[in-house]
């Protein structure tokens, strides 16, 4: 067997590989709770593509037989629901581990020099999983499957002078059809799943090239033992893999309490429209996207002035893609000497406190429909949420922080 690992390994550096990125790899000896989500996030990745395959096994992707397979898969197909509700509320899982994910980035500055290509990969992802989580929603072929579908799509019909056609070559019919759906069924099967692993892959690569951030946001690397090995670090393997094991298990408690108990989460993981087929001539009272996708659909309804002769829609579509693109400009609008929020001072605490209750509330509002009050509020919510990015270079430079300790506590 040493003879064989030998022999592969001088062909391809598999040690090499497992001794940089697992044993020899030196983590901060002080992550805590917010650090089980990057492999939450791995774990629910696997989760998605192993049942994913096994579902497209008895997937019908065409306008007469997706809703009939999806129902073949759940009643004749043997543990065909499992799988299932494994993707669906897989899907919803996804979500809420990046987002936490994400969160905890926002918290202990993990965006900041010389992590910047780590969190533009990171969201690079997260436009990728938006992406895969659209195309799936229209799978099922139910009622909000294609009508959320039609919403969606007909906002590129904002856009001026290359909207209309925009939508059409997105659609590939004038309306939401079986074209719609094969394409969709070809992108969220196979070509994003590839894009999604290896963005996976340069993210983890870009992340070990500079080393983890950790909750203090000290670089561990500038203190070393004798054999250049930090002296406030660990190897990740054994501790983190051992450790993660811990999230792992309580992760896979609640999930699959979810699974088995309450699949639907209350028409919040699987909409009761969805439930009966898909039918162009019949409109659902409330249409709105899934749930991970509201926030920014309130955002967009939260618009409602037309501007420079371009009508509230266009402007809508706007705002909605600014709060996804100022996540990329993050690192460059930081501008405080400190990266994590337990040295930073009370502005950027306040400020990402409003920022996390904007964006919660923002999903809620996304959910129900639309009433004169409920616009007001996301307007101010709306604002709230951009505050946090435009005002950032001058509250984290104005601020008064604390001295960062030299060592990780």
């Amino acid at each position: 067997m040493q003879k064989l690992i030998h022999w592969v390994d001088r062909r391809l550096p598999i040690v090499n590989a497992w001794t940089r990125h697992l044993s020899g790899y030196y983590a901060p000896k002080n992550f805590n709770i917010w650090y089980f989500f990057g492999s939450l996030a791995m774990v629910v990745l696997l989760n998605q593509l192993i049942t994913g395959v096994w579902l497209t096994m008895s997937y019908n992707p065409t306008a007469e037989g997706a809703f009939a397979s999806v129902e073949y898969i759940m009643r004749d197909v043997k543990w065909g629901w499992l799988l299932r509700y494994l993707h669906s509320t897989g899907a919803s899982a996804f979500f809420i581990v990046v987002y936490l994910h994400m969160f905890r980035g926002l918290m202990y500055g993990s965006y900041r020099k010389p992590r910047e290509l780590v969190w533009l990969f990171g969201m690079v992802i997260y436009l990728v999983l938006m992406a895969e989580a659209f195309m799936g929603y229209l799978l099922p072929w139910g009622q909000m499957s294609y009508w959320g579908a039609q919403v969606i799509i007909n906002l590129f019909g904002a856009i001026p002078v290359i909207g209309d056609d925009l939508s059409l070559w997105i659609r590939g019919d004038y309306l939401v059809s079986g074209v719609t759906l094969n394409r969709f069924f070809a992108l969220h099967v196979v070509a994003l799943p590839i894009v999604l692993i290896g963005l996976v892959v340069l993210h983890i690569l870009a992340l070990h090239e500079v080393g983890s951030n950790n909750p203090d946001g000290i670089d561990i690397k500038a203190h070393k033992d004798e054999q250049g090995r930090p002296l406030d670090g660990v190897p990740f393997h054994p501790y983190y893999t051992v450790h993660d094991l811990l999230g792992v298990g309580v992760f896979f408690f609640v999930f699959f309490l979810v699974v088995f108990f309450f699949p639907e989460m209350g028409g919040l993981f699987l909409e009761t429209p969805n439930f009966e087929p898909a039918n162009p001539l019949k409109t659902p009272a409330h249409i709105a996207p899934v749930w991970y996708f509201t926030p920014f659909y309130a955002m967009l309804r939260a618009v409602t002035v037309d501007l420079f002769g371009l009508p509230a829609k266009f402007w809508g579509v706007v705002v909605m893609g600014s709060a996804i693109a100022l996540l990329f400009v993050v690192p460059w609008l930081d501008r405080s000497p400190v990266r994590s929020i337990r040295y930073k001072g009370w502005l950027s605490r306040i400020a990402l406190g409003v920022f996390a209750v904007s964006f919660v509330a923002l999903g809620y509002l996304g959910l129900m429909p639309a009433t004169p009050t409920r616009t007001s509020v996301a307007q101010v919510l709306t604002a709230g949420y951009f505050l946090f990015f435009l005002l950032m270079p001058f509250y984290t430079r104005w601020e008064k922080t604390r001295p960062v300790p030299e060592r990780v506590t």
